[in-house]
């Protein structure tokens, strides 16, 4: 079968294909479009297609609109409550219900060819659920979906046996773990769904102050679900805008929501482990994105081993979706084993494109021993290799590389990107050298769980070591990204640190890099030393000139 999901209604829109039960390709519309979360998340939006990720998608596989057997859009239009039952609708509400309606046209007007007879309808927590216990690696496992909404709830647990969900409990709006964690963004100063993880950050500068308020108006029922009560934010902390300096106060309250969180995880886990009995869980949802709260999951639940959807956020129920839609189907579909999902060039493609860009380049004999070496010598490398990641981070394709070993290069990252200093950056470590440096879930190759960073590494490795001790690692399997694997060793052999700084390339409020302009045009407006794009090295301060020197 050939399914191609889709992600449309909310924010991160997506595209993702399936053939046969493989996956083949999934990617954001926003690494096309350029738009940071592909478009805003209110209801008159819903009306936008993912058209650039969804062709690409087409293409990458070799299948026209018209030879697909369905179409798969994570979220069911007759689930949805008229927005008079909803108190958190405002009076656009009913839009997203009536766009969502008539997806199927507007899918066709966007792939011509399509039939809209082939659109399927796939309710938005059954695909995020199933981007995990279809996507992860466990035959049968509990499961858990966490996120701000979906059409009339905003949690999901359920029990994955042979890859087949049966849900054992939801939770109905308004009552959202991620509403609350979107209400806590907004009052202190940050961008409502797309800045919750400069809360997370924050909340390790404060202390729990605030956790017994919270306690009370956030509590589980002990059936599987939860009631979040309507909080009055001012009450507990002075409201920031966005240009304002951050204070002890909004540190206080970041931390007191994301212990809270954690409790009522804990508490939820509980439940579910005591319902299923397994050993093994996986999750999805934006709230799956906390890594934090992953953590503390992975060594104070029940549970023995947590696999999270390395697109937790909604444009992993595009992957989802179609997974699902794929198995009802017939097909044996399989796990994904990589998040490298997106667009390449090959080597002729990219010299194409920096002989367009005029610029002085090299092409050493071994690109990662020549980035390791501008790493050594403390320069920031932007690394473009390969396929684009799927998902939120970056993971040795889209990078900016730096040298932990310098403290002052967190600020100095975060002054590239244009961020909060506030943000940490993270370390990649070779799979077989990470249990000597960091403790916590091994193996981590997605950059979804925190570790605790060990004391006698913790002055070696300054720039990637959080306020608290902690480091949201990637762990490097030579097996699965062998370049980045040869550039951790290259860098050891110089400086005997088997860790390099990795954040994602590009700039505040633009999506990562994708393709080979977006790289160049990064590279030419931020103030870092050398490009690896490919098997080619263009260092800063080359003078303008055709070829290789």
């Amino acid at each position: 079968m050939r399914v191609l999901g889709i992600n449309a209604v909310f924010h991160d829109p997506a595209s993702a294909i399936v053939v046969d039960g493989d996956v083949v390709a999934a990617a954001e519309e926003e690494r096309f479009s350029r738009r940071k979360h592909g478009k805003a998340p209110v209801p008159f939006s819903t009306w936008e297609i993912p058209e650039q990720s969804a062709a690409w998608c087409l293409k990458e596989a070799g299948v026209a609109p018209e030879e697909l057997d369905a179409v798969a859009y994570s979220y069911d239009p007759a689930l949805a409550r008229p927005p008079k039952d909803d108190i958190t609708a405002d009076v656009w509400e009913g839009l997203r219900t009536i766009y969502a309606q008539r997806a199927p046209l507007f899918l066709a007007a966007a792939l011509p060819g399509l039939d809209p007879a082939v659109v399927r309808f796939v309710p938005h927590h059954v695909a995020h659920a199933a981007s995990a216990y279809l996507a992860g690696p466990f035959k049968s496992c509990s499961v858990m979906v966490l996120d701000g909404r979906g059409e009339d709830s905003s949690y999901l647990a359920g029990r994955s046996v042979n890859r087949k969900l049966d849900v054992l409990a939801t939770q109905a709006l308004p009552h959202s773990l991620g509403l609350l964690y979107e209400e806590a963004t907004a009052h202190l100063g940050f961008r409502r769904s797309s800045d919750e993880y400069k809360v997370m950050a924050l909340a390790s500068y404060g202390k729990p102050t605030l956790l017994q308020e919270l306690r009370s108006l956030v509590t589980t029922d002990g059936a599987g679900g939860f009631v979040v009560q309507p909080i009055e934010w001012d009450a507990l902390a002075k409201r920031r805008d966005s240009d304002d300096e951050w204070g002890a106060e909004h540190a206080n309250l970041a931390c007191s929501v994301q212990a809270r969180l954690q409790e009522v995880l804990l508490e939820l886990a509980g439940w579910l482990h005591a319902q299923t009995g397994d050993d093994e869980l996986v999750m999805a949802g934006g709230v799956a994105l906390n890594c934090v709260a992953n953590s503390v999951l992975f060594e104070r639940s029940p549970f023995d081993d947590i696999w999270v959807q390395p697109a937790a956020g909604d444009s992993g129920t595009a992957l989802g979706a179609a997974l699902y839609v794929a198995q009802s189907m017939g097909d044996d579909v399989q796990p994904m084993t990589t998040a490298a999902l997106g667009r390449r060039w090959s080597d002729d493609e990219l010299e194409t494109w920096l002989q367009t860009a005029d610029v002085v380049y090299e092409r050493p004999d071994d690109v990662a021993d020549a980035a390791a070496e501008v790493i050594a010598s403390n320069g920031v490398v932007a690394w473009f290799q390969g396929r684009s990641e799927y998902g939120p981070r970056a993971l040795g394709n889209r990078s900016l590389l730096a040298n932990p070993m310098v403290a002052a290069n967190l600020e100095r990252l975060n002054n590239v990107k244009g961020r909060e200093q506030f943000r940490p950056v993270a370390p990649m470590v070779l799979s077989e050298r990470a249990a000597e440096i960091f403790d916590g879930p091994l193996p981590s190759p997605y950059m979804l769980f925190t570790h605790r960073v060990r004391p006698e590494w913790r002055e070696r490795i300054p720039a990637v070591v959080h306020v608290d001790g902690s480091a949201r690692i990637q762990t490097v399997d030579r097996t699965q990204v062998p370049l980045v694997a040869r550039l951790l060793e290259c860098f050891e052999k110089r400086t005997g640190v088997p860790v390099v700084v990795n954040t994602s390339l590009n700039t505040a409020g633009r999506p990562m890099v994708d393709d080979p302009r977006d790289a160049l045009e990064c590279f030419g407006s931020a103030p870092v030393d050398a490009l690896a794009l490919g098997p080619f090295l263009v260092r800063r301060g080359s003078v303008a000139g055709r070829g290789t020197p």
